[in-house]
């Protein structure tokens, strides 16, 4: 049913907690299955994500898709951050079964919302100043 890879991720997942002194922090769920996932960032003044964590309140899928989609941006600029298609993560998992693609589509819609709170957090930044 699920990969290798998929196995690896939910039982040893990557980037697991909050990134102390987040600049970016991003939440999305599913009401129709309960997974939550959340996504703290810190990106620096360049765009680089520099730490990348999560935390997920859901299946094996959610926790696995949650863990690649955090490897595959860490250490990225922002602007190739921002083109992560649930279908890469898909990929990079070697598949996930139909029932659980919705998994791959929270961990993409989780780092899109971290990086439009980084976005904001910008803009209020430069009227402050």
């Amino acid at each position: 049913m699920y990969t290798e890879k998929v196995m690896e991720n939910f039982t040893n997942p990557k980037n697991v907690g909050e990134v102390e002194n987040a600049n970016a922090v991003g939440q999305v769920g599913s009401p129709a299955c309960g997974d939550i996932m959340k996504m703290s960032m810190k990106i620096n003044d360049d765009g680089i994500i520099e730490d990348v964590k999560f935390k997920t309140y859901g299946c094996g899928a959610a926790i696995a898709t949650s863990s690649v989609a955090t490897e595959m941006i860490k250490g990225k600029h922002v602007d190739e951050a921002r083109k992560l298609t649930n279908q890469q993560v898909i990929d990079d998992l070697g598949g996930l079964p139909p029932a659980k693609i919705h998994c791959s589509v929270l961990a993409a819609e989780a780092i899109q919302a971290a990086l439009e709170d980084w976005e904001k957090n910008k803009e209020e930044a430069k009227t402050e100043a």
